[in-house]
C-alpha cells in the first residue's frame, strides 16, 4: 500500500510530528530517552530497546493525534516498565485513560 518513495517523502516531517509527542510526554512522565529511529516497518508501530533507544514506524505521524499519542505514550512507558505487566498498563493509563479503545483502532490499521 505504502511505497518506499512516500516513507522517503514523509519520514522527516513524521519525525518532527513524533519528537513533539515524545517530548511533551517524555516531560509528563520524567523519563529520558536515547536515540529515536523512523523506521519504515510493515508489522509494528513502534519499539523500546533496553539501551533506552525508541523506533517508530513514520506511519504514527499519520494516525490521529489519539491513536498517535497512544503509540508515543506506550513506547516510553516501556522506559518505566520494559514489560506489559499491570503497571505497565497503569502507567500508561495515567495520561491516555481510553488506552484500551485507542489501542484496538492502532491495531485494525494495516500497516502494509
Amino acid at each position: 500500500m505504502y511505497s518506499r518513495k512516500h516513507y522517503l517523502q514523509n519520514k522527516n516531517a513524521a519525525r518532527k510530528i513524533i519528537l513533539e509527542s515524545l517530548d511533551f510526554f517524555a516531560r509528563l512522565y520524567g523519563v529520558r530517552y536515547r536515540k529515536v529511529a523512523i523506521r519504515n516497518q510493515r508489522s509494528k508501530w513502534g519499539s523500546c530497546s533496553k539501551a533506552r533507544n525508541l523506533n517508530f514506524n513514520y506511519k504514527v505521524a499519520l494516525l490521529p493525534k489519539d491513536q498517535r499519542d497512544y503509540v508515543v505514550v506506550h513506547e516510553l512507558c516501556h522506559l518505566i516498565e520494559f514489560n506489559h505487566s499491570r503497571r505497565f498498563w497503569a502507567e500508561v493509563a495515567r495520561t491516555i485513560p481510553n488506552y484500551k479503545e485507542l489501542r484496538m483502532k492502532v491495531k485494525s490499521v494495516d500497516l502494509r
